[in-house]
């Protein structure tokens, strides 16, 4: 992979655009259905970052990172998710489906990032100017890329060259409106709200004492007072405020707040209540004294003065959580762009506008029976985050949560509010959040002192509560919306990482790794080998390394998990109760307090201490269920006092199930290469006999992973009276039914050569046994002799050749020639008519035997042959066995560069010189 950074670089050239359509979206004014030289691009780009990625399938999540790597640094969060997920998908179209190199360039702009992916495929057919692009089926493998661009990009489109096909896609950065504090429709003349035909807008200014100062002609014509009449009269004589439930704000309050909009009365000079609907603003003069500016009209014609309830804005990048301007009204300013910033100057606002000690907020599950600790103020909330306690009434649980609720003296009713247990806190108020009826949290305020709250207090946390509920849920939506796409991308390169190997080992490693420090602090992995064994710690991590052999000591002391195969997280508290009672004695026996040894010195507390800390949090165990069966458990763990939100358990759930997968399936990989390797050996002699007088050398190559049985074999044994018999097979293609004739012949042999039947007799007899073994049979080419060592140095052999490479003999004097002559090959012809040849091999000579393995290896046309491997033998004058069959396979691995695809066996058998003294 090649990258290059260039910040603050210029525009890339424009792409010639002669032939190149994009691709087209359907809708009305959508413009990524025109021309890409019709789209406006991007104002200016700020910086770029290329990379161009082999044809190898590791490439795709090289691209990943590398997408991720750069926006991140480019301070793009928002949109980094939607990005590698695209990248993703039009990489594996490049470098796995259309097998080219892959080129991706990000550029930066003001407004967001424009991503291209280019392969060089250009063979395939430009689409035509207008011409309907088809989909294809989102279900299938490949040809998901263009869909998921249309499904997640602001624009994106095509583009062909002679050389290359260029996809590219732009993400824009989410932005408000400039200028614009509301806005609404154009409506028509009916649907505006009703007022006089000459509207009045009354302005009355109040100093700092709550006493008019300013009253304009408006305000004369509304309430009948002229400015002389009510100028230094407070204007609380005037205005008729009502008793509004939920509030303790009266006028005067009201005044002196920098901001307040509502309804109240006003007596007019007549003495009558004239409704108004006001808007309070509080200002300063040069001097610095305040003032506060009210604008009133009547309350039918509220829409005048009115602030227009505004939703939360949807930002175009796919949603951040902000908020609007119904927070504003009880935050006192713009609310914060994250969730739980957002939630914490909620609870600091709500303690301050009830004068508490502390106060909390919760949000509630998406089923409404549980709730979340998700801020607190006052409180330890490092220990209480991400706690959960059911809804519904019940010892340990909060029975208020759907109504408002005020507890006098938390001591009179212990455990009433959970949260506050061991904190001091004794008169607490709680009220919940409901958006549209539905409970989404629980807001609470709580002091040390008993009855500081009654009913009063507990409706103006509702009502403010009410103004925030809103607010509050849609960034909460917003945060599992980024939280979801955040899921999406790490499953697609958990799947991929788990996918790329079948090693058991490593797959445990992947499973750990990518859960810490991810979901978890730390990880413990156990196994199952069958349904009868109990289940063994198999791998531990923790994101400090120093810290992982304390918790493999603690975990390898307790009982394991029990095996459920119920899916889903539960709860493990074994190993935090285990850790904590070590602790526990080890700091009784440093202070002499067990009747055990003093001298504990408070280095070796340490790791017991540091380990109870370590697993003092929430562990929950998640079963690993693949083919209807416990395979093992994934056990993750949190530090002291802390909990894990539902969103990572979920997250963890669909990780354990693709990790399970891909254990099971590394699993029996493992057992079918151990059982592929036991029976190749089985069908190999355990060992070659020492024969007086003669070198032997053999050597076996298996091809493929080692989980198929090959079909090459060889033997040398003993037969009698000095004889022994050797032989060099090959049965057709490989697996189970080629290793029982592999098995079949090679077994055969030795008994029908002990006997005493001869070479061809033997063959014969093998065939016929072939033959019966019906469908299972598979034709055998096999090289079979027997050799005996004559007093004078040499060794007679009695050789068939069956349809096998014919054995070549090395003369002293280098001359290589075929030592027999071909014959029908085994297992195809009933009727068998075989012969033996007897070959004399002198002192100083070699009979090489091979399988086709050999001869047939290649190098794209060319092959090695029986020429090649003679030429080969020509140069092994004077060698050892040993030594001419090691230059053989030399040869042979050198003759290409690609690892063999065939098995391989070379038996050689010298007949030593005799040395004259």
């Amino acid at each position: 992979m090649t990258t290059g950074l260039i910040p603050g670089g210029q525009p890339p050239e424009p792409r010639p655009t002669s032939t190149r359509p994009p691709h087209q979206r359907s809708g009305p004014g959508d413009r990524a259905a025109q021309h890409v030289d019709d789209r406006p691009r991007s104002s200016v780009i700020t910086a770029r970052a290329a990379a161009s990625f082999e044809p190898v399938g590791r490439s795709v999540a090289t691209a990943r990172s590398f997408v991720r790597d750069t926006l991140q640094g480019w301070g793009f969060a928002d949109i980094v998710d939607d990005a590698v997920v695209l990248t993703s998908e039009l990489v594996t179209n490049a470098v796995v489906h259309a097998g080219t190199h892959a080129d991706v360039l990000c550029l930066r702009s003001e407004d967001g990032v424009r991503i291209e992916v280019s392969d060089r495929y250009p063979e395939r057919e430009i689409p035509l100017q207008g011409a309907a692009v088809t989909m294809g089926n989102p279900d299938r493998e490949g040809g998901r890329g263009l869909q998921l661009c249309a499904a997640l990009a602001g624009r994106w489109g095509v583009e062909y060259t002679p050389t290359h096909k260029n996809v590219w896609f732009q993400l824009d950065l989410p932005e408000r409106p400039v200028g614009t504090r509301a806005a609404g429709p154009a409506l028509p003349a009916e649907l505006l709200p009703l007022a006089d035909g000459r509207v009045r807008v009354a302005v009355v200014q109040i100093d700092r004492t709550g006493t008019i100062t300013a009253w304009n002609e408006d305000a004369e014509d509304l309430f009948g007072y002229a400015a002389d009449q009510v100028t230094g009269k407070p204007l609380t004589d005037l205005a008729a405020w009502p008793h509004t439930p939920g509030t303790g704000t009266g006028i005067a309050e009201a005044l002196r707040l920098s901001r307040w909009e509502g309804s109240y009365g006003i007596r007019d000079a007549n003495g009558r209540v004239t409704p108004v609907y006001a808007s309070h603003l509080r200002v300063r003069d040069a001097d610095g004294e305040p003032s506060t500016v009210c604008l009133l009209v009547r309350d039918h014609e509220r829409a005048v003065l009115q602030t227009p309830l505004r939703a939360p804005v949807t930002d175009v990048g796919g949603g951040d959580g902000q908020s609007s301007d119904p927070f504003e009204m009880f935050i006192g300013s713009p609310a914060p762009d994250d969730l739980d910033g957002l939630l914490q100057r909620t609870v600091e606002r709500a303690r301050d506008m009830l004068d508490g000690d502390s106060a909390f907020l919760l949000l509630a599950t998406d089923d409404e029976t549980e709730l979340e600790v998700r801020a607190s103020t006052g409180l330890p909330s490092a220990r209480q985050r991400f706690a959960r306690v059911p809804v519904e009434a019940g010892p340990g649980r909060y029975g208020s949560a759907r109504m408002p609720a005020v507890h006098e003296d938390l001591s009179a009713v212990p455990g009433a509010v959970p949260l506050l247990n061991g904190t001091g806190m004794r008169s607490v108020v709680t009220v919940p959040l409901k958006v549209e009826g539905r409970l989404t949290g629980s807001l609470g305020v709580a002091a040390e002192a008993p009855g500081r709250y009654s009913n009063e207090e507990a409706l103006r946390l509702q009502f403010a509560a009410d103004r925030i509920a809103l607010a509050v849920e849609s960034a909460r939506l917003g945060e599992l919306e980024r939280l979801r796409r955040g899921s999406l991308s790490f499953l697609v390169e958990a799947s991929d990482l788990l996918a790329g190997t079948l090693d058991r080992d490593q797959t445990l490693a992947l499973m750990a790794q990518m859960t810490v420090p991810t979901l978890a602090t730390w990880c413990a992995v156990y196994t199952i080998a069958d349904q009868a064994s109990e289940p063994y710690l198999s791998y531990v991590l923790h994101e400090d390394e120093e810290l992982i052999d304390g918790i493999k000591s603690l975990l390898s002391k307790i009982p394991p998990p029990d095996p459920v195969p119920t899916p889903g997280a539960r709860v493990w508290n074994v190993p935090g109760e285990t850790a904590h009672q070590a602790a526990l004695r080890s700091s009784m026996r440093s202070l002499g307090l067990s009747g055990g040894p003093t001298h504990q010195t408070a280095s070796a507390m340490g790791p017991t201490l540091a380990v109870a800390s370590a697993v003092g949090g929430e562990t929950v165990v998640l079963p690993l269920v693949a083919r209807n069966r416990v395979i093992g458990m994934l056990t993750l763990g949190k530090p002291t006092d802390e909990h894990f939100r539902q969103e990572i358990l979920e997250l963890a759930e669909d990780l354990s199930r693709r990790a399970a997968l891909a254990l099971d399936n590394a699993r029996l990989y493992s057992e079918r290469t151990a059982i592929s390797q036991s029976l190749q050996r089985s069908l190999l002699p355990p060992e070659l006999p020492d024969i007086d007088g003669v070198e032997v050398e053999v050597i076996y190559r298996a091809a493929g992973e080692g989980n198929e049985v090959g079909g090459d074999f060889y033997d040398l044994f003993p037969i009698s009276d000095g004889a022994y018999g050797f032989a060099i097979g090959d049965v057709c293609g490989t697996g189970p039914n080629a290793a029982a004739v592999t098995g079949l012949a090679r077994h055969a042999l030795r008994l029908l050569a002990r006997e005493g039947l001869s070479g061809p007799a033997v063959l014969e007899r093998l065939n016929s046994a072939i033959l019966d073994e019906g469908a299972r049979s598979r034709f055998l080419t096999l090289l079979y002799g027997e050799m005996r060592p004559q007093e004078d140095g040499s060794a007679e052999l009695k050789v068939v050749c069956a349809g096998h490479p014919l054995p070549l003999r090395l003369r002293q004097d280098g001359t290589v020639e075929a030592a027999a002559e071909p014959q029908p090959l085994l297992g195809v012809m009933e009727d068998l008519e075989l012969y033996e040849q007897t070959v004399t091999l002198d002192p100083g000579d070699v009979l090489l035997c091979v399988t086709d393995g050999v001869t047939e290896r290649r190098e794209g046309s060319r092959m090695l042959g029986d020429d090649g491997l003679a030429d080969v033998l020509t140069t092994c004058t004077g060698l050892t066995a040993g030594a001419v069959a090691a230059r053989i396979m030399r040869a042979v691995e050198r003759f290409a560069s690609d690892a063999p695809s065939d098995d391989m066996a070379i038996l050689a058998m010298r007949v030593p010189e005799v040395h004259k003294d």
